[in-house]
């Protein structure tokens, strides 16, 4: 195997793929990347939950395969010299790596032992701008559980509708929607749990472009066209949340609010809290003005915000990171919140019709 390609192109490939490199395997393989030269060239980690091959443009002289050592391959990489690197594999899976003056050999192993990727080719892909999906992802996926109770519960549940492409996380205190409204119907009805851990590296690869993405569902695993890399992550199976259900709807109170001015006040009233020292902060919905409170060990704060609508003089007390996570999440500069009693939680959706979001965060009991 000879191929010859730019550093920087091939540094990016190495990055993107090594993050699914398995970082102890009984199968030694797959603490490698693969790297394949035919066309291109392209490498791939995999760590028997998700795979991500990556595509690079290279002038192969003769093609191959072989499973090279994922960090000692990259840090020389990382540490050559701007412009070409050439790298020849001889039959005995030695490689030599040049570039400009520098030059390296180490060892390789055999393909062989490389474990398939599953085969997700047959389905018809799902197709949606990057940014779209990426909010998706990032406006849902800090709601996931990360307990194993409900394995289920540790991933973000899709759904696909002509119309919609919703994705939904919960964990038991707060659960988490968003929603896209595709511009061309999907012709699909799907529905399908990905895992956290594939999700965020998703996410990584997404661009903040409206260059299309594609996903496509097989029996057990989701692949993910993602520019020039490609994603396989097996899914979770199980029953997920009937969500629907639980999310209050035709709350009596309705506010509406800054996001800016809320998530500000939250924040610092917050500022008391910690990991250590934890402590709901207690909230009184007032006629146009919310006063927020909290009391540890080493401290209080009290803050005020003012929002259109009158609460009632409505007392709730919230986990002060859940209701951050949500207003950090919302893609708008104005929220609703949508409350009925002291015991029910609190949903934040849009003022704007074009949004579709919904954060809803249980309360937490408070002491008189």
């Amino acid at each position: 195997m000879r191929f010859t390609c730019e550093k920087n192109a091939l540094l990016q490939g190495l990055n993107i793929a090594g993050r699914t490199v398995a970082q102890k395997s009984s199968l030694s393989a797959i603490e490698g990347i693969l790297c394949r030269a035919g066309s291109g060239l392209s490498l791939t980690g995999y760590n028997m939950e998700t795979a991500i091959t990556y595509q690079i443009e290279a002038d192969v002289a003769d093609g191959g395969e072989c499973v090279l050592p994922a960090r000692l391959f990259s840090d020389i990489i990382r540490r050559l010299p701007e412009g070409g690197v050439t790298v020849v594999v001889d039959d005995n899976y030695r490689v030599s790596i040049r570039s400009g003056f520098s030059s390296f050999t180490i060892s390789a192993e055999s393909a062989d032992e490389y474990p398939d990727l599953p085969d997700v080719s047959t389905g018809h892909a799902i197709r949606i701008p990057q940014n779209k999906l990426k909010e998706l992802i990032s406006g849902t996926i800090f709601a996931v559980a990360d307990n194993q109770a409900r394995p289920i519960h540790n991933g973000v549940k899709f759904e696909v509708t002509p119309d919609a492409i919703t994705a939904v996380a919960v964990d038991g205190f707060r659960l988490a929607r968003r929603t896209y409204h595709p511009e061309e119907p999907t012709g699909r009805e799907l529905s399908f749990v990905v895992p956290a851990s594939g999700l965020k590296e998703v996410e990584k690869i997404l661009s903040d472009t409206d260059a299309m993405a594609g996903f496509t569902l097989g029996p057990k695993h989701i692949l993910y066209q993602l520019g020039s890399a490609v994603l396989v992550c097996r899914l979770l199976e199980g029953d997920f949340l009937d969500w629907r259900r639980v999310v209050p709807t035709n709350c009596p109170i309705k506010l509406v609010a800054s996001v800016y001015d809320l998530a500000a006040s939250v924040e610092r009233v917050g500022l008391i809290v910690s990991e250590k020292y934890k402590s709901p902060i207690r909230c009184v919905f007032g006629n146009q003005e919310l006063l927020m409170r909290t009391a540890t060990t080493i401290g209080s704060a009290e803050d005020r915000c003012s929002y259109a609508g009158d609460g009632k003089e409505l007392e709730i007390g919230f986990n002060v990171r859940y209701m951050a996570d949500a207003l950090r999440a919302i893609p708008s500069e104005e929220v609703t919140m949508e409350l009925t009693n002291g015991l029910s939680p609190i949903v934040l959706t849009p003022v704007d019709s074009r949004e579709d979001f919904a954060y809803m965060i249980l309360p937490v009991r408070i002491k008189n």
